[in-house]
């Protein structure tokens, strides 16, 4: 049994930062990623990590939102500055595009 335990949403003012944390119950996994959806929408790619360091981002979040990963600890981080409303949505946690965490809320007021 694998669990991803996302934690760090909240409620944040438009401009303001949040950092998200991405906890796994073993060694993570080559590729990590970051998602979100929002009420009424598919779910879309954040950010992805390989184990290597290279990234991604979606056009949406880039110069914004920062992924990165402590292999000892086990852990991803989304960095995310600058947030906009339409940033509001339930991010989720994902490795090697197979398992999941149950997600946490953020929202971010006008």
């Amino acid at each position: 049994q694998v669990r991803l335990v996302e934690s760090g949403g909240g409620l944040v003012q438009a401009g303001g930062s949040l950092r998200l944390s991405c906890v796994v119950s073993r060694t993570i996994f080559s590729i990590m990623a970051w998602y979100r959806q929002a009420p009424g929408k598919q779910r879309e790619m954040v950010a992805t990590i390989s184990s290597d360091g290279t990234t991604n981002y979606a056009d949406s979040v880039k110069g914004r939102f920062a992924i990165s990963r402590d292999d000892a600890k086990n852990t991803v981080y989304l960095q995310m500055n600058s947030l906009k409303p339409e940033d509001t949505a339930v991010y989720s946690c994902g490795g090697n595009y197979v398992y999941w965490g149950q997600g946490t809320q953020v929202t971010v007021s006008s």
